[in-house]
């Protein structure tokens, strides 16, 4: 949890918002996974996601919906997640957070679960499908393993649930810029900054947008706006990992580092 604090304070005083990536463990492999994020961390990417792969992965569109397709068939599961953290966090830094569904967790065992990650080198969950009003006990088992719960909040989201996810959530607040799934998108949705802003008015903790963002322009954009601290880009870089290097194929390390550069040159205010 403090590598987290530490990053987004960090990032803060270099005027920059936080750029944060999200993969599908084990698509294209589990040590492609590993391998991307320790480049990524290198040219300037400050947080990974990483999602344990589920059957029903309702919050995301085709594109991650595939990929956990893929991970699955590979036979990735949440002990192979963990290893993959484990293997990165012993070259790196840079702060992991695991998103899922709350299923596999429950079938793992929650409190085994938040343990095994705890030791393994996360710094927080992120569990798509529980709201903070049913997530006590949850928050309790992550918060003795030192784990930052970090909640959604979306165009939906009563002043109610903004303001209990402000106190309960930890890491960061994950806003998500549009109603709907996952996916790469042309445009920011227009009002995003009235979101953010309405947000904002509860908290001080950090804010990271997701949810259609796929450009550097669209970074760039993000960056301009008040109140927000990071971004988050999942959609096009699983779809450019699947193209360059899924069903075996050995496809360029360049462009998948030119692609996390330019973002992250995008993320300067």
């Amino acid at each position: 949890m403090e590598r987290l604090k530490h990053k987004f304070d960090q990032v803060r005083k270099r005027n920059e918002i936080a750029l944060v990536l999200y993969l599908t463990a084990g698509d294209p492999s589990p040590e492609l996974t590993v391998e991307t994020v320790l480049q990524g961390a290198k040219i300037g990417a400050d947080v990974f996601e990483i999602g344990i792969p589920f059957s029903d992965p309702i919050a995301d569109g085709p594109t991650i919906q595939a990929a956990i397709d893929r991970a699955l068939k590979r036979g990735v599961r949440v002990a192979t997640v963990l290893e993959v953290v484990k293997a990165i966090r012993q070259k790196t830094d840079v702060p992991l957070v695991l998103m899922t569904y709350f299923n596999p967790l429950l079938q793992y065992g929650l409190e085994r679960f938040a343990y095994d990650a705890k030791i393994s080198g996360a710094d927080g969950v992120l569990l798509t499908d529980v709201p903070p009003e049913e997530a006590s006990d949850w928050i309790e088992i992550a918060t003795k393993n030192e784990l930052a719960t970090i909640f959604l909040l979306a165009p939906t989201s009563t002043d109610e649930r903004i303001r209990l996810v402000s106190k309960v959530g930890t890491g960061f607040i994950y806003c998500v810029s549009r109603t709907g799934v996952t996916g790469e998108r042309e445009k920011l949705p227009e009002d995003l900054h009235k979101l953010v802003a309405r947000i904002r008015k509860h908290t001080d903790k950090p804010i990271a947008v997701g949810f259609g963002i796929s450009k550097p322009e669209h970074v760039s954009a993000v960056a301009q706006m008040d109140g927000i601290d990071g971004v988050v880009i999942g959609s096009a870089l699983v779809r450019m990992m699947h193209e360059e290097f899924g069903e075996e194929r050995k496809g360029s390390w360049q462009k998948i580092l030119d692609f996390i550069g330019a973002l992250k040159s995008a993320s300067k205010r």
